[in-house]
């Protein structure tokens, strides 16, 4: 019984970073319906820039950070509006394969910046530290990693549901004609969403980096929040927050109890699953668009 409750912890723990991942590939899609996966790389390099300027520049580990956070900003911005905005006559699948072709690019360049080897973030909780709780310990630094995602949740939520810029962003990914005709001007509010859908990613990659870090740390949560936002709903927040935490769970049991070697396969096998009995997700509702 123990062992179970610490598999449920430990599953709670990782979905986390799963959740911040899910969250910002979300908020991407709710404006443009197309998937991004450079979503990984940016937190990527926006995660190596704080380690520059501590290590290069001697930077306090919170001025580094909050550097990184605007880096991110910026950089999100920056890619839509140099790259994505200028591709013409885009559809969706031409979309997507840019967003891979952004992926490779940035790995590559974080690889050939800064190496393959691995790098120690600087961080004021480490991530050996643990709490315990009865008999069930729980990192100290995945537990602010929780807490992080439910906050960033609920902030986006309200954001999202009750601004004028959320609800904007709602009118620009149902109808994009009809948003402009109402004055709503959808280049920004796109820009606008890939500054915070990156600014979310940042922070996944910074609560990850004082664990691993290294260029290809991204890749394993990219693509598992990819997996909780496809079973959460692509369009709902709180779905994939909550799906983040569902994989996280149902992966350790897969883990623990059947197979360690194919716990990966997991997330995978959840896509799959999900795509051909609800394609909307779990908790996201499935709506026909009209011409």
């Amino acid at each position: 019984m123990i062992d179970f409750l610490q598999m449920i912890a430990s599953g709670i723990a990782v979905g986390s970073s799963y959740a911040l991942m899910g969250l910002a590939m979300v908020i991407i899609y709710k404006t443009s319906e197309v998937p991004n996966f450079a979503q990984g790389e940016m937190a990527l390099i926006a995660s190596f820039f704080a380690f520059m300027l501590i290590d290069s520049f001697g930077a306090a580990w919170y001025t580094a950070f909050a550097g990184a956070l605007l880096f991110a900003i910026l950089l999100g911005c920056f890619l839509e509006y140099a790259v994505l905005r200028r591709a013409k006559e885009p559809n969706i699948l031409g979309m997507i394969v840019i967003t891979i072709g952004l992926e490779m690019i940035l790995l590559g360049f974080v690889s050939w910046k800064f190496g393959a080897d691995q790098k120690t973030m600087p961080f004021p909780i480490s991530p050996y530290d643990s709490l315990v709780i009865g008999d069930i310990f729980v990192s100290t630094l995945e537990l602010l990693t929780l807490v992080v995602a439910l906050v960033i949740m609920l902030v986006l939520f309200f954001f999202f549901r009750f601004s004028k810029l959320g609800l904007a962003v709602k009118a620009t990914q149902q109808n994009p004609v009809a948003a402009r005709l109402m004055g709503i001007r959808t280049n920004r509010i796109l820009m606008m969403t890939w500054g915070i859908s990156s600014f979310v990613g940042c922070l996944a990659g910074l609560l990850i980096a004082p664990t691993i870090m290294q260029p290809y740390m991204m890749w394993d949560p990219m693509l598992k929040g990819f997996a909780a936002a496809v079973m959460g709903g692509m369009t709902s927040l709180p779905g994939a927050v909550v799906a983040a935490y569902l994989l996280g769970i149902i992966e350790n049991l897969f883990g623990g109890y059947v197979s360690i070697e194919f716990k990966s396969v997991v997330a995978f096998a959840i896509i799959v699953l999900v795509l051909c009995f609800k394609p909307s997700g779990l908790f996201a509702k499935h709506y026909v668009k009209k011409v």
